[in-house]
């Protein structure tokens, strides 16, 4: 037979290298994915590739009973199995199966306000990165008896960077710390230096940590095989049609009744125990049963795929194994989130694809899903497992899966099982409306997907931009709020641009180091696995830097989101919870880039309040005004990401707030500049401080010890200095005063600004500011007092046409 990862041999070059076994448990296909080209597809998961049920969960209950030996009895019974969603589900089930005792949970998209979040992770290579830990049972990482915490297993379909178990561990360790975890996948296929990082984590914590895979090698991939998958991709659709079938009309299917015991999960998406499985092995007869005569018996039911959907793949999977023994022709899949290119080659593992839209209304928003090599499969009986989370109009629309299920088999048939929801744990808790997942890039921003989620929503299509004098006379007269409109975007003139080139080519090390010291003293201080959540705009490109330093010093994916603060109002309260339902408030990391007189800060604080768990103190690159204990440096410096808009911040707006448009149940908004991509720099910007990490590695090192042994408690001179400013200059509003060479920026690209302080002898940090002084008309005022580079003072009585500081125009010629 030929092998089924040919045809992507043949033309990329990748090759697998190990054991025998290798090529009869994977074949090969292609990503629709920019993170990564090809996609190893198993033969034997049920995933892809319809098999046998007796195959798909006979795999994984032998790796159970192998690690039961490794265990032994004793150890065993008090070992706990996590799966990941969505591929690992039904494997990770059935690994608990071989051992026997073990409760099981998977990972899961699928956020349920009445379940507080046990932990999290990043998944960076999947077409969905984000993954929840929600077990009905707040104690079910601590299974263990008086002896402790028992063996956490973790279950996987392949093993390849081991960047996913690592974040797993690293997330869990710090939450539920244990002496021995065991790692299982079908295949392990990391090279010798992914190897050495599990290695390293099992000094650092002291724990034993064991691999239990079925076959074992590597994948050897050529340097540029990421452009060339993509551009084979690209070709291979512009040779061959469409591959979704076309829209079929809606279609009535068999719906068949199950039987499903009452109050038994459908899974282990909130915790699946030993009861549980003992009952569902009782109860699968009779549903078998149920199925075959639904079907008009046995003779009538001819070749048999059961397709169980998404996550749901384990209650699919033991329904299709007792159709087998009860004599049916059977093969199990379900359907997927991961676009794949479909060839129809033998030598090509997905041979055809069918797409459908999303039918159970998903956190993450509409978008197509997949079920693959079922067309031309030769089914005669195409049996649809959901739960009834997903049995949805959508479900039974035209193009609708069930739809296009009608173009690939002559028969459709339909079960439901219901979905699991765990009781709330206070009876008079309300269940919140559930929040939309993160908006990413290129959707949403310029950034990667993965360098920074942010949760808000998408106003682009509204009107919100004003004159800068227009927004001024109406935030001074007490007729609008600063965050119910947006400043006309600034566009830079050459010189301004060329300015910034400078700046940046000048002081990327300078930032390099900061970021770097900032990220070091989180990991030490606050959390070994921090989420970054950085406060939009200005401190979102900090926030990917920081992100960035600890994949290229650490090897460690930390989230990032960014969040809306608005000053007088608060922090998004929709945000704060959705961070708090996705990952544990103690690990969250406020970031911001700079601090002027420390007016966030305070807001910060305040805010959170009514928020427990959440620390109020935010990281920042500089912090001039002394008003935090986690930065990076307290040098008043020019940073050039304050040079420019949303042209260095993902092309996104800053963030509005007003009751017309954000609902209770809303995240603030902001819009995302689509139109700007010619002038955007703002992946430039992260790469050119991201070329300098290896090059201040030891000073970063000589920092952070430094920092360790100092005082660093704020003093907040900076707010005093401010006070100080507004007296003397007659202005009497600290918040006019806008201390700092970031701040100042800002009153000349989105204020009507009155007049610029400036250190004297500030030299090259200042260029642009007296740039921009100059195109606006604004005087510049040497000091030798000042604690800041430079002080922006915001006209503080406006009127369009006044310039002196009663408020009064001057009279025309």
């Amino acid at each position: 037979m030929v092998w089924t990862g040919t045809w992507v041999s043949d033309r990329l070059g990748i090759e697998l290298a190990g054991d025998d076994e290798l090529r009869g448990l994977l074949g090969l296909a292609l990503r629709r994915n920019p993170k990564r080209a090809h996609l190893l597809v198993s033969g034997v998961l049920g995933k892809h590739v319809p098999q046998l049920p007796s195959v798909v969960h006979g795999h994984g209950v032998t790796l159970g009973r192998r690690v039961r030996a490794l265990l032994g009895p004793e150890e065993a019974a008090r070992a706990v199995v996590l799966g990941y969603a969505e591929t690992a589900t039904a494997l990770g089930h059935a690994v608990a199966d071989g051992l026997e005792t073990a409760p099981y949970l998977h990972s899961t998209r699928r956020p349920v306000a009445s379940v507080p979040s046990a932990g999290g992770f990043e998944e960076s290579h999947s077409h969905a990165t984000s993954h929840l830990l929600l077990p009905e049972d707040p104690a079910f990482f601590d299974r263990g008896g008086e002896a402790g915490r028992g063996p956490l297993v973790l279950v996987d379909d392949e093993f390849s960077t081991g960047n996913t178990v690592l974040n797993t561990l690293r997330d869990l360790h710090a939450r539920h710390p244990r002496d021995h975890y065991v790692i299982v996948a079908l295949v392990d296929m990391r090279a010798p230096g992914d190897a050495g990082r599990l290695a390293a984590f099992a000094e650092e914590t002291g724990a034993r940590v064991d691999v239990v895979a079925h076959a074992r090698g590597t994948v050897r991939l050529p340097e540029d095989v990421l452009a060339r998958g993509l551009r084979l991709v690209e070709e291979q659709d512009g040779r061959t049609a469409d591959p979704l079938v076309p829209c079929a009309p809606a279609v009535a299917p068999v719906r068949l009744e199950l039987g499903w015991p009452a109050g038994l999960p459908d899974g282990g998406r909130h915790g699946f125990t030993p009861d549980h499985r003992a009952r569902l092995r009782e109860a699968l007869p009779a549903m078998a049963a149920r199925i075959v005569d639904g079907l008009g018996g046995p003779g009538q039911a001819g070749r048999v795929l059961v397709l169980g959907f998404e996550e749901l793949m384990y209650a699919p999977l033991v329904l299709a194994r007792a159709l087998e023994e009860a004599g049916l022709d059977v093969r199990f899949s379900t359907t997927t989130r991961s676009p794949v290119l479909a060839v129809d080659d033998p030598g090509y593992a997905i041979r055809t694809r069918l797409a459908f839209p999303a039918h159970d209304d998903p956190a993450d928003g509409p978008g197509e899903r997949y079920a693959y090599n079922v067309a031309g499969g030769g089914f005669d009986t195409v049996l649809a497992v959901v739960d009834s989370a997903a049995d949805t109009p959508a479900l039974h629309a035209p193009g609708g899966l069930l739809a296009q299920l009608a173009t690939a088999a002559p028969r459709v048939a339909l079960a439901v099982v219901p979905a699991h929801t765990p009781v709330p744990r206070t009876p008079d808790r309300q269940e919140s409306p559930v929040l939309p997942a993160p908006l990413r890039g290129p959707d949403f921003s310029s950034y990667e997907p993965d360098d920074v989620g942010w949760l808000l929503q998408d106003l682009s299509a509204v009107r919100l931009e004003a004159p800068v004098e227009e927004r001024e006379e109406a935030v001074q007269s007490g007729g609008a709020h600063y965050a119910e409109s947006l400043p006309v975007e600034y566009q830079p003139t050459e010189e301004y641009q060329e300015l910034y080139r400078d700046a940046l080519a000048g002081s990327a090390a300078r930032i390099a180091r900061a970021v770097g010291t900032v990220t070091e003293l989180v990991l030490a201080e606050r959390s070994p696995r921090p989420v970054l959540v950085s406060l939009a705009r200005a401190g979102t490109p900090v926030g990917v830097l920081m992100r960035r330093w600890a994949r290229h010093r650490h090897g460690t994916e930390l989230p990032h989101y960014a969040v809306s603060i608005v000053r007088g109002r608060g922090i998004d309260a929709n945000a704060l919870r959705w961070l708090a339902a996705h990952h544990d408030p103690a690990d969250v990391v406020f970031v911001d880039g700079w601090t002027g007189k420390g007016a966030i800060t305070r807001e910060l604080a305040d805010a959170l309040a009514g928020f427990p768990g959440f620390d109020p103190e935010i990281a920042v690159l500089a912090d001039p005004g002394s008003c935090v204990r986690t930065f990076g440096t307290r040098e008043d410096f020019l940073i050039p990401s304050a040079c420019l808009n949303s042209t260095v911040s993902g092309l996104i707006s800053r963030t509005v707030l007003r009751d017309d448009l954000v609902g209770p149940h809303d995240y603030h908004g902001a819009k995302f500049y689509r139109e700007l991509s010619g002038s955007d720099v703002s992946r430039d910007f992260v790469a050119a401080v991201e070329a300098r990490f290896d090059e201040v590695a030891d000073a970063v090192d000589q920092q952070v010890k430094e920092a360790a042994s100092a005082d660093r408690a704020p003093t907040w001179e900076g707010w005093a200095a401010v006070e100080r400013i507004s007296e003397e200059q007659g202005i009497h509003d600290v918040n006019l005063v806008k201390p700092g060479v970031g701040e100042t920026t800002r009153v000349l690209l989105r204020r009507v600004p009155w007049k610029i302080l400036a250190r004297r002898g500030a030299g090259a940090d200042l260029a642009h500011i007296r740039l921009l002084a100059e195109q606006r008309g604004v005087p510049v005022e040497e000091r030798d007092d000042l604690p800041y580079t430079c002080v922006g003072l915001i006209h503080p009585r406006y009127t369009r046409g006044a310039t002196g500081a009663d408020g009064k125009a001057v009279g025309s010629a």
